[in-house]
């Protein structure tokens, strides 16, 4: 026999939440993992229907969680800050364009920084599948990786699409810290001060 609640207290970052029962009573702990057919991530004020199970410390949990209805849109569940990432995304990809016709910056660094978007942006949305499906996951450091080399304009466009490691804030402060070295990066070039350097090595292009 299955139960019917709403959900509350979820923690996205975390994968958990309770569920409070219709009929009233305890209260029931439920992780992400007790999710059956998940088409999308959880949120507080889901309505479920779920078994009730007891931990091994006698605590209520839920498990063979569904959700009972599909609500309706909220702010909550549409991307936020996606514009300013993609203005953002946008206007870094065009001033390295008008860098390299100046002959600022080598060609290369454009190819770098759209096919690394591509692949980061891909990367980011079989991952944000794999956590809503339980299947196996893309290591953060790769996340970053992909950052690194070029592909933070993609990588900030799927964190808004797919609200994906836009939350977790540790996550946030790396990725942040990859794009201002980006930043110093290209004024080094515009400035002309990086391609003075170089040149003294005897490294042209």
């Amino acid at each position: 026999m299955r139960d019917q609640g709403q959900l509350t207290n979820w923690d996205d970052a975390k994968g958990f939440g309770f569920v409070t029962p219709d009929k009233g009573g305890l209260r029931a702990f439920v992780h992400i993992r007790a999710f059956s057919y998940r088409h999308r991530r959880p949120r507080s004020g889901d309505m479920i229907t779920y078994q009730l199970a007891w931990d091994a410390d006698g605590r209520p949990r839920a498990e063979n969680v569904l959700f009972r209805e599909q609500p309706k849109a909220t702010a909550e569940s549409r991307p936020t800050g996606l514009v300013p990432a993609v203005l953002l995304a946008v206007a870094f990809i065009g001033v390295v364009i008008a860098l390299v016709l100046k002959g600022k910056i080598p060609w290369i660094a454009l190819v770098a920084y759209v096919v690394m978007s591509l692949l980061s942006f891909t990367a980011y949305a079989f991952d944000k599948a794999a956590a809503m499906n339980r299947r196996w996951r893309t290591h953060e450091q790769t996340l970053h990786l992909f950052s690194l080399f070029g592909g933070w304009p993609g990588a900030l466009v799927a964190q808004r699409l797919f609200h994906h490691k836009s939350r977790k804030a540790d996550f946030q402060v790396l990725f942040w810290l990859i794009v201002a070295a980006h930043f110093a990066l290209v004024i080094a070039f515009a400035t002309g001060h990086l391609g003075a350097f170089l040149a003294t090595r005897g490294i042209e292009f």
